[in-house]
C-alpha cells in the first residue's frame, strides 16, 4: 500500500504545529499508521542541524549556508525517515518540507528561486508531498501569537516575513492542486475540519473513518 506525504506549512506562528498535532491525533483515532515529524530536526543530524540554525542566538548565517544546512537537513531526513515509512504504506505528517526553503531562503533571503528548487530535487530525489496546507496569517497575527521571538529565525523582523508569507502565496497560485490555502487566522477547530474535509475529499481518508487509501 503506498504511504501519503502531508505537509504543513506557513510563517512561524501560522498554527502549523497545532494543526498538524490535531491531524494526527485524528488519523490515529481512526487507525491509520502515522509518522509525525518535522524540518529542521526530523532525524539525529536534523537536531544539530536544528540546534546550529535556529538557537546559536547571534551566530550570523547568511541565507546560502542556510538553504545547504536544509538541504543537508531535508536530504537525511528524506532517507532516514519519510521514504521509509512510505514505502511501508503510513501517513506522513510533517511540519515544513520543500517549500520552507523556498519561502524562507529564496523569497525571504532573495536567494535564486531556480537555485533552491535544484537543490530541494537533489535532497528529496524528486519526491513531493501529495498535499501541502499552507496556514495562511498576516505576520502582525503571528507576532502576537508568538510573543516574544525564540530563535534565531523568528527575531528576524516583519519586512522578512511578509517577504516570506508573499513566497508561500506565490507558490500556492503556482501549485494550486497540491497545495492548499487555509486561513490561519480561523478558529483552530474550523480548519482542522477544513482539513479533515479536504482529505477526504481526495480520499486519503474516508469520511467514516479507516483507511480510505
Amino acid at each position: 500500500m503506498k504511504g501519503v506525504l502531508i505537509t504543513f506549512e506557513g510563517i512561524d506562528g501560522c498554527g502549523k504545529s497545532t494543526q498538524a498535532e490535531r491531524l494526527v491525533e485524528a488519523l490515529r483515532r481512526r487507525g491509520e499508521t502515522v509518522v509525525h515529524t518535522r524540518e529542521p530536526g526530523g532525524t539525529e543530524l536534523g537536531q544539530r542541524i536544528r540546534h546550529l540554525f535556529l538557537h546559536l542566538q547571534g551566530l550570523d548565517i547568511d541565507p546560502t549556508t542556510e538553504a545547504l544546512l536544509m538541504a543537508a537537513d531535508r536530504a537525511d531526513h528524506v532517507r532516514r525517515v519519510i521514504a521509509p515509512a512510505l514505502a511501508q504504506g503510513a501517513i506522513i505528517v510533517c511540519e515544513r518540507f520543500a517549500d520552507s526553503m523556498v519561502a524562507y531562503q529564496g523569497y525571504g533571503g532573495e536567494l535564486p528561486l531556480d537555485a533552491l528548487h535544484a537543490l530541494n530535487a537533489l535532497a528529496t530525489g524528486g519526491l513531493e508531498p501529495d498535499v501541502t496546507f499552507l496556514l495562511d496569517v498576516d505576520p502582525s497575527l503571528a507576532f502576537e501569537r508568538r510573543g516574544r521571538p525564540a530563535d534565531r529565525i523568528e527575531g528576524k523582523d516583519q519586512g522578512f516575513y511578509h517577504k516570506v508569507r508573499q513566497g508561500y502565496l506565490a507558490l500556492q497560485k503556482q501549485n494550486p492542486q497540491r497545495i492548499i490555502l487555509l486561513d490561519g487566522a480561523l478558529p483552530i477547530e474550523v480548519v482542522h475540519q477544513e482539513i479533515l474535509s479536504e482529505l477526504a475529499r481526495r480520499e486519503i481518508l474516508s469520511a467514516q473513518g479507516g483507511s480510505g487509501r
